[in-house]
């Protein structure tokens, strides 16, 4: 079972060491990135733990699908309906937080981006209306629960996949679009800082669906979307 668990996991590990690495060095040689503060706490450090969310957020994720899926850890002591709201509450705190502490990062590092903010304001006009068909798509289509993990507490939880609404054009819509969001807040306040911590959360939730998710699935439904 213990292998089973940490199945993709070195990858997982080995791919958020180079991320921070890369961000790393990035900011080291771009050291204006962070300059700023926000309630005597400077930039830098708004910055790294606005880092640090994703990566607890992810981790949360992986242990907890894992030991429901391959042990029923939670289930079997809270049964199904209650192990999932708790597990989903801590899901919803961390996801929430994502762009709460880019939106501080933002506040603490604004204007560090030199470019017109009518760019950036038309950038953001183009991503807005696709985050809010996402958003739909998933309440209207997929289900909030499913999004959360569902299938990992519910075995008896098998769904096709939704060919409807964003999920017609590509079967991974959160991955792709759904993190859009978080760009916003270094968009209309023209922050390099949270622009980058942006990426960060798009790139880092790949490691998350290649690592985690994807095997899952493959356990649960015997094939996957891609």
């Amino acid at each position: 079972m213990i292998k089973k668990i940490f199945g993709y996991q070195i990858w997982h590990l080995l791919s958020v060491i180079i991320l921070i690495a890369v961000t790393q060095k990035f900011i080291s040689i771009n050291y204006d990135t962070t300059n700023g503060e926000l309630w005597g706490i400077s930039t830098k450090v708004w910055f790294w733990i606005a880092i640090a969310i994703p990566i607890f957020h992810q981790v949360y994720v992986w242990i907890i699908w894992r030991l429901e899926l391959y042990n029923n850890t939670f289930t079997s002591r809270y049964g199904v309906q209650r192990a999932f709201k708790i597990y989903s509450a801590g899901f919803s705190l961390l996801f929430v937080s994502r762009l709460i502490f880019i939106i501080i990062l933002a506040i603490s590092n604004q204007g560090s981006l030199s470019i017109d903010s009518l760019y950036t304001y038309l950038i953001a006009a183009l991503i807005i209306p696709v985050v809010i068909y996402l958003f739909y798509s998933v309440i209207r289509y997929f289900t909030i629960e499913r999004a959360f993990g569902i299938d990992h507490f519910n075995k008896n939880y098998h769904k096709p996949y939704v060919k409807e609404g964003i999920f017609r054009y590509t079967d991974n819509g959160m991955y792709v679009y759904g993190l859009l969001i978080l760009y916003l807040p270094g968009l209309f306040l023209l922050s390099k800082a949270a622009l980058i911590v942006a990426l960060f959360n798009h790139a880092y939730v790949w490691v998350h669906y290649y690592c985690t998710e994807l095997p899952d699935m493959k356990v649960i439904y015997g094939k996957t979307p891609m």
